[in-house]
């Protein structure tokens, strides 16, 4: 009789993520691209509606970690959904698109809705730049993300999530940050160092595509 399969690495921790920023931009290709290493050209997309998420085993340094990353709908319309999931947070990540003036203005409106309705001053903000493969379309230069991000006191990183360039990298700082906070596992673990955060979504609110 064959032996049960051996028990898998314990989890560490389970770190909530959120991606915003406006519709558009990437967000859910990034996500895509971190947790399936896929990538959907924009013509089989459509756009999320209301909230997606996915789950991803990542290993750090030896430790294996859950993250729970959830795609925020970027449009004004569906705000109203995303409030609530801006709670028990421990790491965000503000999208823009490097060819998009526009995506870039608005990142005041998301920091903005970020302070408004998290209250966790510990939150790991990280500000991306996405679809540097883009380059003759570029609008914003990496100088101003740079120092936009240097304002605002967050990580900050370009990426294309059409190449991979910069996904993962972006993926790994925000999680070595979010290990590296203490405030954010005292206040987020009731034992053992492990953070629970609550993975599920009300009813009638998750839906879109991973696009």
């Amino acid at each position: 009789m064959p032996s049960p399969p051996a028990p898998g690495p314990e989890i560490t921790g389970t770190f909530k993520i959120l991606l915003i920023g406006d519709s558009n931009v990437g967000k859910s290709s990034i996500l895509l691209r971190f947790t399936d290493d896929h990538f959907l050209p924009p013509e089989e997309t459509s756009a999320t509606i209301g909230v997606d998420f996915k789950v991803k085993m990542y290993s750090l340094d030896g430790q294996r970690y859950k993250l729970t990353i959830w795609d925020t709908a970027g449009q004004e319309r569906f705000r109203t959904l995303t409030s609530s999931y801006y709670r028990g947070a421990q790491g965000v990540i503000l999208v823009y698109d490097v060819s998009n003036r526009e995506s870039f203005d608005n990142l005041d409106t998301w920091v903005e809705e970020l302070s408004t309705y998290c209250s966790n001053e510990d939150i790991v903000k990280m500000v991306v730049g996405n679809k540097i493969d883009k380059e003759s379309e570029r609008q914003v230069s990496r100088k101003e993300g740079l120092e936009y991000a240097r304002k605002h006191q967050t990580l900050f990183l370009e990426c294309s999530a059409k190449t991979k360039i910069g996904v993962q990298q972006a993926m790994e700082e925000l999680v070595t940050k979010i290990v590296e906070t203490p405030a954010l596992w005292r206040k987020s673990s009731p034992s053992k160092g492990t953070v629970h955060v609550n993975d599920s979504v009300p009813s009638g609110l998750a839906g879109g595509c991973a696009c």
